[in-house]
This record gives structure tokens, sequence and C-alpha cells, in this order.
């Protein structure tokens, strides 16, 4: 059974980052709320905090332009349009 020492030194294995990416380049995230975190291995965790939504990358830059995509597809598949028009 992990011990309480074990849980924290599992926490600090994420270490939240200032943004160096202009967010202003990305629509989707222009003016929005995206903190930036990197895991023990080096990976790029970017979390959307209006959506929750997260992405990843090797570098600031993909991880930022992965979460613009994500953000996109969340945001289409919240919209009330069926995309049944054609009907």
């Amino acid at each position: 059974m992990p011990s309480d020492a074990d849980s924290d030194a599992d926490a600090d294995t994420h270490t939240e980052r200032e943004l160096t990416v202009d967010l202003s380049a990305y629509d989707e995230l222009r003016d929005e709320t995206v903190t930036l975190r990197v895991n023990e291995n080096g990976l790029y965790i970017a979390d959307h905090e209006e959506t929750g939504v997260s992405s990843q990358g090797q570098s600031e830059e993909i991880a930022i332009g992965n979460l613009q995509e994500a953000v996109s597809t969340y945001r289409d598949g919240q919209s009330d349009d069926t995309g049944d028009d054609w009907l």
C-alpha cells in the first residue's frame, strides 16, 4: 500500500509552466485561459480551462496546436447544429 509520501511524490511529477507561445495565433484559444504542464517524461500537456479539454505534444507549440484542434472539435460537438440540413 503506498504511503502518503508516495502520493505526494506522484503529485509532484507534473510541473506547471508559464506559456511562451503567443495564443493570439490560435483562433480557438485567443483570449482564453490555457495552462501548460510538463510531465516526468518531458511531454507538454496543455489544458483549456473553460472547456476542461486537454491535449499534449512534444513541444509547447505542438501541444497548443493540438489543443486548438481539440477545443474546436469539442465546441462543434456541443453546438445545436446536427448537420442534417441536407435532409
